[in-house]
């Protein structure tokens, strides 16, 4: 499967769910949505989510994803209503795990003034099912997760 096809799993209406903290270290809250994903000229894809941010109050995301043939990569940019920052990825594809594996940088949990790495792994189910895991870069290097969105496919 080429890079765009992989990427056009995607294309489609979404619901999704998630018991992410409010803040990291935090109790864990139930957070629902929707996500509408459409293609712009077979080469991106451009994904606009709707949720509530985590204090509650009413949130929109954009997510544009493609493959770049230069330079051998996928990139991208997240932006959200609830936040200040443009998050740029760079990824690829692990086949073996059917995943999108981007990475980026933000403020840190930690401390806000500071910035830190963040992977985004989006796994692909099967037709109708995927799920989109966020971790962090603690102080050791590792990468700790903070928080899985399961989608569901409600229409094409």
């Amino acid at each position: 499967m080429m890079e765009d096809e992989w990427l056009h799993q995607l294309v489609g209406e979404w619901e999704w769910e998630s018991d992410a903290p409010v803040e990291a270290g935090k109790e864990s809250q139930d957070h629902r949505g929707s996500e509408t994903v459409r293609s712009l000229g077979g080469i991106w894809i451009i994904s606009e989510g709707r949720g509530n941010a985590p204090d509650g109050t009413p949130s929109t995301t954009i997510m544009t994803l493609g493959y770049s043939p230069g330079r051998n990569k996928f990139v991208g940019t997240f932006v959200a209503s609830s936040m200040t920052d443009l998050w740029i990825y760079e990824g690829f594809i692990d086949r073996d795990s059917n995943a999108l594996v981007l990475d980026t940088e933000g403020p840190s949990f930690a401390d806000m003034s500071k910035r830190t790495r963040y992977k985004d792994i989006i796994r692909i189910i099967d037709e109708n099912n995927r799920t989109m895991t966020s971790s962090y870069q603690g102080e050791s290097g590792t990468f700790d997760e903070f928080m899985t969105l399961r989608y569901r496919r409600t229409g094409t």
